[in-house]
């Protein structure tokens, strides 16, 4: 029984060895069993790495491509601002110059306005010192009305209107100051001046013909004509001073004296007179 019982157990046992020996059991008997069920399982771990790896390089093209339009988005936007602090810096410096030359038009209108009123006020005295009656003085309602209305363009305006104002009042005031001559200050100054350098002029001329006819050609004739050299200058100075007396300016005006037609009119009598007593003395 021994023997048969071991050739038993070697018999059942044998199985087992032949399992864990020479012939091992495969690990995975279905994958064994069937080789193309892993060449399949191997074909789609291929498949998708590649999907994997071709998705990524779409993934990195499109991040660039969006990079790159963002880019060029910030410079575009970043051009629009600075187009937009250029203009809005210009509209800054338009209201700051217009704001200043406003305001100095505003003080120069207040200086003129100052100006005018004084100037008036002394002409009213003057007038009511003259016997002007003072309802004469105050302006009529369509005078107002049309100052007003001047006044409606802003300070520039004003102070064309102050201006043109005060040109008038100074001509009144030229006309007010005029020493015994009221009309003859409005004339033009080559007009009125002529009043003053003419009779200077002929002065020494007269004097000089009138020696000659009393004396002849004798010694006072001949001192007359020398002494009546340098009138023509003398008479060119007292008229020039005789037309600031006369004919005063306006209040930070300049006296128009013509000084040209000064000098001429008190040369050419002198000239002619001392030519023709010159060629009479020699005649004689």
């Amino acid at each position: 029984m021994t023997r048969g019982g071991a050739r038993i157990t070697a018999g059942r046992s044998a199985p087992g060895r032949q399992r864990s020996g020479a012939d091992p059991t495969p690990e995975h008997p279905d994958t064994a069993e069937h080789p193309g069920t892993a060449g399949q399982t191997e074909t789609a771990g291929q498949a998708a790495t590649a999907g994997q790896v071709a998705t990524a390089g779409q993934a990195g093209t499109a991040g660039q491509t969006a990079t790159a339009g963002g880019a060029d988005a910030v410079a575009a936007a970043w051009t629009e601002y600075l187009a937009a602090a250029r203009q809005l810096d210009g509209v800054r410096r338009d209201a700051t110059t217009a704001a200043g030359e406003q305001a100095r038009s505003v003080q120069a209108a207040r200086e003129e306005l100052t100006a005018v009123r004084t100037l008036l006020a002394a002409q009213e005295g003057r007038l009511r010192e003259r016997g002007v009656p003072p309802i004469s003085l105050v302006p009529t309602p369509p005078e107002l009305t049309e100052a007003a209305r001047t006044m409606t363009g802003g300070p520039a305006a004003v102070l064309a209107a102050l201006r043109a104002a005060r040109g008038r009042a100074d001509a009144a005031d030229a006309t007010l100051s005029a020493r015994g001559l009221p009309r003859l200050a409005a004339w033009p100054p080559h007009l009125r001046n002529l009043l003053v350098y003419g009779p200077l002029a002929l002065l020494m001329p007269a004097l000089q013909v009138a020696l000659f006819v009393v004396t002849g050609a004798g010694a006072a004739s001949v001192a007359a004509l020398v002494c009546g050299l340098p009138m023509p200058a003398v008479a060119f100075a007292a008229g020039w001073i005789g037309v600031g007396r006369l004919f005063p300016p306006p209040e930070g005006g300049r006296v128009a004296r013509t000084a040209r037609l000064g000098a001429l009119v008190c040369l050419v009598p002198a000239v002619l007179v001392s030519a023709g007593l010159l060629l009479a003395m020699l005649a004689g």
